[in-house]
């Protein structure tokens, strides 16, 4: 006998099968986004973070490859065997310590690696010996100590290096003597106390250069002799006290440079007779407002970026003062005197 006010329902019929997409869905994340190489593909993409192995089996129509943000941390010295036509290679943001010596000698034709974001403390001396035609070489965020002048030998056509955010400590001389084409160089963000003479050798066409973020405290006087074409200088965030007298004179076609937060009182700016006009940071200095600062500001006052801690720290009349409002002064009290011009004592 059925009990008092239950209600008997008729039995509900099976499920049908949940479609596929449905299925992949409720999987874990890990089983959904296997990186597994398509036939007759040019590029290959994987950013799953449970990677361990480089993919195997890649077609030899591939033309670049990114497996970023995974944690691969070991490349075997065939892990680009059989792809000849290889031209872009993206590694970044992986766990990688150390690359095989013959991992490039498959891909002459490589023109793009970015290594960025690794734990790569050196690289074999002659890693790039093969990679002739290699135009981009970004090595920023690892733990690089030192150059190797053998890693730049090949590299002839090799146009934007970044090696910012390492902990190199110095420049040899020359070490980048045969990069011709080289038109940007990031050395940015790290130990960097000096730079030695002839660090910056046979760059002869660099337009961008990135010093900002090391620990400088001066430049060697012909620091910019090599580098002519410069039109963007990075200097700022640095240790800088002073600067050798016309040390920006080869530098007649820089248009941007940052000086922005150091330790300078003093100016040196390059000759401009015919050039183009300069965009000048030079906020976050302890400036010496004298009457030679106040005329060079005068001359480049419409590209000055003038923020609220361009303040004069000398002589004590101006102490406080905007750099700008002063250099822009109708009289400024200078007086000229022998060679040159001075402030009267206060």
């Amino acid at each position: 006998m059925t009990p008092p006010h239950q209600i008997l329902l008729p039995p509900l019929p099976p499920l049908p099968p949940l479609p596929l997409l449905l299925v992949l869905l409720v999987l874990p994340l890990g089983h959904a986004t296997q990186c597994s190489p398509q036939p007759n593909v040019t590029r290959f993409v994987c950013t799953e973070p449970t990677l361990s192995t480089f993919p195997s089996g890649l077609p030899p129509t591939t033309l670049a490859i990114s497996v970023e943000f995974t944690a691969l941390a070991v490349l075997g010295p065939t892990a680009l065997a059989g792809l000849p036509q290889l031209q872009e290679l993206h590694l970044s943001s992986n766990h990688l310590t150390t690359l095989p010596e013959t991992l490039l000698h498959p891909v002459p034709t490589l023109h793009v690696l970015d290594l960025t974001n690794n734990l790569l403390a050196d690289l074999p001396a002659t890693i790039f010996t093969n990679t002739h035609r290699l135009q981009h070489l970004v090595l920023r965020k690892n733990r690089l100590r030192a150059l190797r002048p053998t890693w730049f030998q090949h590299l002839l056509q090799l146009s934007w290096l970044d090696l910012a955010a390492n902990t190199l400590t110095e420049v040899p001389p020359e070490v980048f003597h045969p990069l011709r084409s080289l038109h940007s160089l990031d050395l940015s963000h790290n130990l960097l106390v000096s730079l030695a003479p002839g660090a910056l050798a046979g760059l002869r066409v660099l337009e961008r250069l990135d010093l900002s973020g090391n620990r400088l405290v001066t430049l060697p006087p012909a620091t910019f002799a090599s580098v002519p074409a410069l039109r963007l200088l990075f200097l700022q965030d640095n240790e800088l006290q002073m600067l050798p007298n016309d040390i920006f004179v080869p530098l007649g076609r820089l248009n941007v440079l940052d000086l922005a937060r150091n330790h300078l009182g003093t100016l040196e700016l390059p000759p401009r007779p015919h050039g183009p006009a300069l965009d000048l940071d030079i906020s976050g200095n302890p400036w010496v407002c004298g009457c030679r600062l106040l005329a060079r500001l005068r001359e480049v006052a419409p590209q000055l970026t003038a923020t609220r801690d361009t303040l004069c720290a000398k002589p004590p009349h101006y102490l406080g003062q905007e750099v700008a409002t002063v250099s822009q002064a109708g009289d400024t009290g200078c007086e000229a005197e022998g060679d040159g011009q001075h402030l009267p004592d206060p």
